[in-house]
């Protein structure tokens, strides 16, 4: 019996330390390559019109690429940017590190 019960407090222990760890990331997504730090940013990107991502408890989605510049909605708010630029979009900080054809590349933090 105290070989359930030392399962138990185990396995409720790591789920709680798992349940942690993901808030303490803040970041869910529907799209590729998304990485988040502890210290409250995330790198994410977003291929395809209508990719979204949920970064820091804020919706991400990529609208298209024109010129060179990604039409993006955070939070809300429609905001673009060209490769090396930064927006501030509702909560968060935006920095487009790379813009292809019908891909962006951010680091999204709280500003």
């Amino acid at each position: 019996m105290s070989s359930t019960i030392r399962t138990s407090r185990l396995a409720g222990g790591l789920l709680a330390a798992g349940l942690s760890l993901a808030a303490l990331t803040g970041c869910s997504f529907s799209s590729d390559n998304v990485s988040c730090s502890t210290a409250g940013s995330c790198t994410v990107t977003l291929s395809g019109e209508g990719a979204e991502a949920d970064i820091l408890g804020t919706t991400l989605s990529l609208g298209g690429v024109q010129d060179g510049r990604a039409s993006l909605t955070v939070a809300g708010v429609n905001v673009s940017c060209g490769e090396g630029e930064s927006v501030a979009a509702g909560p968060l900080q935006v920095s487009c590190s790379g813009v292809t054809e019908d891909s962006v590349e951010l680091t999204a933090s709280l500003n």
